[in-house]
């Protein structure tokens, strides 16, 4: 039977940005957008020097041939006529084996094309990207498989089993892109009038997701955080911090709650992620974190990181002083977990002991054998740095050591007798 193509949905990627048509030889300017070779040949030799898409001015006026795209539409086009598979058959989209990169590239198209099919063939494509490295690789380079995945994180339909298998897709290759900044704009960014969902379709996930799903919109998060405008665009969407801190209570699964302060730390650079960390009572989550006795090196770390951030305002150290448990918990953990975790300890109690002067903190330290430890680390092979604040963090203990002698002797002499 001969199908109409009027009846034909055909995939907005596979048209010229120019003619609108199918291409038949697509080809990649230096700006990265591809068009059909004999209409952007046509564009150039009459006398422009810009990208008709982007009207970027053009560096150099050679273009090379996008593969992949040609294949995925050779593909797409074959399918029409013979199709790889019925939509009906319980073997075609529920089979276990591995596919094929023809497989995958049908599949891609399929996202667009057919509504029906799509948690299918996403989970068919996330099975491939599991497999290999190379696989992930391929996907990558299908220059339209991220843009078409965060067009969907882009415009929710309600399923949230769909945007499971959106962000989980997207996890699994999001580490091969070197365009973070791309990557960025892409997700974050609006475009034009209306308003990015993308991120509102990450906090979703995060709260009512699967754990699987759960992790996977924590590490996309991460990925975008690059600069100080994404960073706060991430630390500022309603509620997606508060939920990052429930996350990381110490009964909750491991794997997320490294996750979920990895991309803490990423976001709580600039000073209004940290002051909203503070309002939030962020201290006092961490403090439970660090009096935990199954936390692993890794978290360890980063919570000492996040104290250590949130240290470097005077909220933020107030907070701390004010939790001797707390400062406690960071004498504890100083040449205890690592080189990295005693650093970050050791430049929060500098903080609040030497800079901020507050006494509440130097008793706690005082109290949880601190100066025993700060004098085994200046015995140590510390950095530098850790060794000039232990000598910094010493002459106030010595200080106040002398100071306790000084009013010791003062009252021993009131009462003795002449």
């Amino acid at each position: 039977m001969v199908r109409d193509d009027l009846y034909i949905t055909v995939p907005s990627f596979f048209r010229c940005p120019i003619s609108l048509d199918v291409m038949k030889s697509p080809v990649s300017l230096s700006t990265g957008v591809t068009y059909d070779r004999s209409s952007i040949q046509r564009w150039l030799d009459n006398g422009n020097n810009t990208c008709p898409a982007t009207m970027q001015v053009l560096q150099t006026k050679e273009f090379v041939p996008n593969r992949t795209l040609q294949r995925l539409i050779q593909i797409w086009s074959d399918s029409l006529h013979h199709p790889l598979h019925s939509p009906h058959s319980p073997t075609s989209t529920h089979s276990l084996s591995l596919p094929s990169k023809n497989q995958i590239l049908l599949a891609i198209s399929d996202l667009q094309t057919r509504a029906q099919n799509r948690i299918d063939s996403l989970a068919k494509i996330a099975r491939f990207a599991q497999d290999s490295e190379e696989n992930r690789d391929f996907l990558v380079r299908t220059e339209c498989f991220v843009p078409l995945l965060v067009g969907f994180l882009d415009n929710v339909n309600g399923s949230v089993e769909f945007l499971e298998q959106v962000v989980t897709a997207l996890d699994l290759v999001i580490g091969k892109m070197e365009d973070r900044e791309g990557l960025k704009n892409l997700i974050l960014k609006r475009q034009g009038e209306g308003e990015k969902q993308s991120l509102d379709s990450l906090f979703i996930a995060l709260q009512q997701g699967s754990h699987a799903a759960q992790i996977a919109s924590v590490r996309v998060l991460t990925s975008v955080a690059v600069d100080v405008e994404s960073k706060l665009l991430i630390a500022e969407k309603e509620g997606l911090v508060s939920e990052l801190l429930k996350l990381i209570t110490p009964e909750k699964d491991p794997d997320l709650i490294d996750n979920c302060l990895s991309c803490l730390v990423a976001i709580s650079s600039p000073r209004r992620s940290k002051m909203k960390l503070v309002r939030l009572g962020a201290v006092k989550v961490f403090s439970k974190l660090l009096l935990a006795s199954n936390m692993s090196v890794s978290v360890t770390e980063k919570v000492l990181k996040l104290v250590e951030t949130v240290s470097s305002t005077k909220e933020g150290r107030s907070e701390i002083c004010e939790d001797s448990a707390c400062v406690a918990a960071i004498v504890n953990k100083v040449l205890k977990v690592s080189s990295v975790a005693t650093e970050h300890a050791v430049t929060t109690l500098w903080s609040v002991c030497y800079l901020f002067r507050d006494q509440t903190a130097q008793e706690a330290v005082t109290n949880a054998n601190g100066l025993t430890k700060i004098l085994l680390l200046m015995q140590s092979n510390c950095s530098p740095q850790v060794r000039q604040m232990s000598v910094d963090l010493l002459k106030i203990f010595r200080v106040n050591s002398k100071s306790c002698l000084s009013s010791y002797d003062t009252k021993t002499t009131h009462i003795m007798p002449f």
